[in-house]
């Protein structure tokens, strides 16, 4: 069953991702070429392929009817009986396929016999030489890949709602596909890992989940996949190539340049030739991790803060990680992960050791050439007065004994790694890794946090310039109002659209955040809901206390209790709901009981 959002919701994702009004009749062109474009190269494989078995069993047939016409039959009257073309190709039809209803319309002579016998053995063969070939047709590789790209390109030409275009489902595409089948959004998926597309089959996912194993860098790959599909609405270059990913963004950039696109990269070069193509939104893992890391050392309560709400909803809120602030760094593995992070680290006027194993630039104090698993090298670093340690090389083993020998020698150290495959999971936690960069993860919660909820990613780059002191007081109240774990995010525009009950009281004067949030049962309680930031216009108010005053067409971003976002709603829609909360007069639901307790339209708002 597809899990739908509210128009609401639909209304904001197609202004998040820019995309047009769809068409009707766009939408009918596009589904028509497509079909055009897959119907007859699937047909014409099998014309092909199947062409010579027909010519042979077509033929076999045509000489046994025509030998059925031409032998004579019985004798009857003096003169020997002739079937006709129709008596003989319904002969050789039932007898072909072996059905056999017996010799019409006469008694067969011994000539007819002896040719039927001749043909009974030659249908054969040609039936037995058919099936094989279609058998072999069917186990063909092109066949299959032809047939699946037919049946793959009418399931996305029959989507009538807004999807994504993913490309790349490893790591980064699965997570990101679960979040966004939990809000109810439709997906497809490009992949060269046909056993990744082949799981989407049996992943737990609301709806299906239309996959296709092809190369991303090809255009046409892309068009099948809905490209040009009215309703397509963002384009996720998720790949672990970063020239497939620069391609997908060119492609998408040319051929839809309305869409929006969201990149993953971890090169720099990469990166600028990407924004050279429209306006994408390119993720670097390595370059945001380092980012993350500054906020951490500077604001370690932000740093908490924005990963528990780049998590999503069910997430436990993390522990305060606390890097120190002064001293020397050492980092092990000077590739573009290493490079990065010493960039941030000696932003933040933090002395950085660098162990490496290549020598090629000129002499430098601050650089170890060597392996850093031998304990010449680590000695040579004097990893004894150091503050911080970074593995950051692209091996999981080499990272993890990397560790362990730095903590062998320094126990006090602030330890940081790159974790590069999924299944090193377990190790990296029973290593207790002080801060751990998984570039999956990194770059699904960035992409999720911009498309799943855009005043979230207002909220997260505008966070950091409010200090600490604030981030602790909005933890306490997120902790008191939600738990340990995060609740749902639900952003709410207070417009006669969404708030039809409420728009009427704004238009008289504006109204505290405190009154909103009372509760239509018992106005003295306060739903378990926090505004974590007020959007209006473009000026942004995070964390407004509720004492902050409303007014209409604001765009609010609450946390809370699922079951107070729902009562929220009956607030916004429901004038006489409204009415109680703000101002505590408890007025009949109905227009007939309003009428029988006269009660006084002048002591109140008029509602539309």
């Amino acid at each position: 069953m597809t899990v739908g959002l509210p128009s609401t919701e639909t209304t904001w994702w197609r202004r998040l991702l820019g995309g047009a009004e769809i068409r009707p009749r766009a939408a009918r062109q596009w589904i028509r070429s497509a079909a055009a474009a897959q119907g007859p190269p699937t047909v014409f494989l099998v014309l092909r392929r199947m062409r010579v078995p027909l010519i042979v069993l077509i033929s076999i047939f045509a000489i046994s009817v025509l030998g059925l016409t031409l032998v004579p039959g019985q004798v009857v009257e003096g003169r020997p009986t002739r079937m006709g073309f129709f008596d003989a190709f319904y002969f050789m039809s039932y007898t072909a396929t072996t059905i056999g209803y017996g010799e019409i319309p006469y008694t067969f002579s011994g000539a007819q016999r002896l040719w039927v016998t001749a043909s009974i053995y030659l249908t054969v063969i040609g039936w037995a030489y058919a099936i094989g070939s279609l058998l072999t047709l069917v186990q063909d590789r092109a066949f299959r890949q032809a047939l699946a790209l037919q049946r793959f390109t009418r399931t996305v030409a029959r989507l009538r709602e807004p999807f994504l275009l993913i490309a790349g489902y490893g790591q980064t595409g699965q997570l990101l596909g679960r979040s966004f089948d939990t809000l109810g959004r439709r997906f497809v998926v490009i992949d060269t890992n046909s056993e990744r597309v082949d799981a989407l089959d049996i992943d737990p996912y609301h709806a299906d989940v239309p996959g296709l194993v092809g190369d991303a860098r090809n255009p046409q790959t892309l068009e099948h996949a809905g490209l040009g599909h009215p309703y397509c609405e963002g384009v996720l270059a998720l790949t672990d190539d970063d020239e497939v990913n620069l391609a997908v963004t060119m492609s998408a950039a040319l051929m839809r340049p309305e869409l929006t696109v969201l990149a993953r990269t971890v090169s720099p070069s990469i990166e600028h030739r990407m924004e050279a193509f429209g306006s994408p939104t390119v993720v670097n893992p390595f370059d945001r991790y380092g980012d993350h890391l500054r906020i951490a050392l500077r604001t370690p309560a932000v740093h908490q803060l924005m990963l528990w709400l780049e998590s999503g909803p069910g997430a436990e809120l993390p522990p305060r990680g606390e890097p120190p602030a002064v001293g020397r760094w050492v980092l092990c593995g000077y590739g573009r992960f290493g490079k990065e992070l010493t960039h941030d680290l000696r932003a933040e006027n933090l002395e950085v050791t660098v162990i490496d194993t290549a020598d090629d630039g000129p002499p430098d104090p601050s650089v170890v050439v060597g392996d850093g698993s031998e304990p010449g090298v680590m000695a040579g670093a004097d990893l004894e007065h150091a503050v911080g340690f970074v593995a950051g090389t692209d091996n999981d083993t080499t990272n993890l004994s990397l560790i362990a020998a730095a903590r062998r020698i320094n126990p006090d150290l602030f330890v940081s790694s790159r974790q590069n495959r999924p299944e090193t999971a377990p190790l990296y936690a029973a290593m207790e890794v002080d801060s751990l960069l998984v570039p999956a993860d990194l770059v699904a919660r960035e992409v999720y946090a911009q498309l799943s909820t855009p005043l979230l990613w207002r909220f997260l780059r505008e966070v950091p310039a409010l200090g600490d002191d604030w981030a602790e007081r909005m933890i306490e109240r997120l902790l008191n109002h939600c738990g340990e774990r995060l609740q749902a995010l639900s952003p709410t525009t207070l417009d006669r659209s969404s708030a039809p009950a409420l728009v009427p009281w704004l238009e008289a004067g504006p109204v505290p955040l405190g009154d909103l949030l009372r509760s239509p049962v018992d106005r003295e309680r306060r739903l378990d809901l926090v505004a974590l930031l007020v959007l209006r216009g473009s000026d942004a108010t995070l964390g407004p206390g509720d004492d902050f005053r409303l007014e209409a067409g604001d765009r609010i971003l609450f946390a809370g209790q699922p079951r107070d976002e729902r009562t929220l709603i009956d607030t916004l829609r429901i004038d006489y709901v409204s009415e109680y909360v703000l101002t505590g007069r408890a007025v009949p639901a109905g227009w007939l009981w309003r009428r029988l307790t006269r009660t006084p339209e002048s002591d109140r708002v008029p509602v539309d």
